[in-house]
């Protein structure tokens, strides 16, 4: 299901042009063992946009259904869209920008502030994380791996119009290496712009420096676990994403309730 929002605004990117109001879509990566997580990463996007947004959930299943989708799901796979999250560009009509995040976010500030900094120069634009993670696992006991440029991948801004992004038809995203998808293969390093670390702020591994706001995280990344599962419940920023949960379902109460 495709949920948007109804907000209008005008953005001026970083190169000084102003963008229409053409909403944003972000497609959201979906796992039904994490289907809470999904609903409160949607939740924190919706309700603190200014700029009008549409969100798609990425289901693995769907995609099969309609034949975008037929490669098998490999032993380093922690989650359903490990590798269907590269069809974001198709998915758009390869047409305008559009994001792609894992369901295990937690947005605290406008998505608006992250869009500003779109610069059309790039094919895509993510946070360059230099990243090895310290554990052999990860959420609820899958196989924690470790490659180049880890993490990338699970927040883009992809410029579909792109002439490069092109190549991201079905047929590559379902016969493609991990290491091509993930290490943007088909790219070269200039053509992917960097935005800063807080908007992929990793849970246990980046770190706030106290008086300094340029630290402060504007989208948690629960890339561990998040407290969704029974291991994690006591994670950092674990308050702030039961919090976001709590809300979203007092909500989704109500609106059963008004129905």
């Amino acid at each position: 299901m495709t949920l948007s929002n109804g907000n209008a605004l005008s953005v001026t990117t970083t190169n000084g042009e102003t963008k229409t109001n053409k909403t944003l879509k972000i497609f959201v990566g979906y796992d039904p063992c994490e289907d809470i997580a999904y609903e409160v990463c949607r939740h924190s996007i919706l309700k603190r946009s200014s700029i009008p947004v549409e969100i798609t959930p990425i289901i693995q299943s769907d995609l099969r259904k309609k034949g975008l989708y037929w490669r098998e799901r490999g032993q380093t796979e922690s989650t359903e869209f490990s590798f269907s999250r590269f069809l974001t560009p198709y998915l758009a009509d390869y047409d305008g920008w559009a994001m792609f995040v894992d369901c295990d976010f937690l947005y605290l500030v406008d998505i608006k502030e992250l869009i500003d900094l779109i610069d059309d120069k790039y094919a895509i634009m993510c946070v360059h994380h230099d990243y090895t993670p310290k554990e052999t696992t990860k959420m609820d006991g899958a196989v924690q791996t470790v490659y180049p440029r880890k993490n990338w991948s699970s927040m883009v801004l992809y410029n579909c119009g792109h002439p490069k992004n092109k190549v991201l038809t079905p047929e590559v995203v379902n016969t493609q290496t991990g290491a091509f998808l993930h290490r943007f293969q088909w790219l070269e390093d200039e053509e992917i712009g960097s935005v800063p670390f807080v908007w992929n702020f990793l849970e246990g591994h980046n770190r706030v420096v106290e008086n300094d706001p340029t630290t402060f995280p504007k989208a948690i990344h629960y890339t561990r676990g998040g407290p969704w599962f029974e291991a994690w419940k006591h994670c950092e920023f674990a308050d702030l994403w039961m919090n976001e949960m709590h809300e979203y379902t007092n909500e989704a109460k109500k609106k059963i309730i008004e129905s």
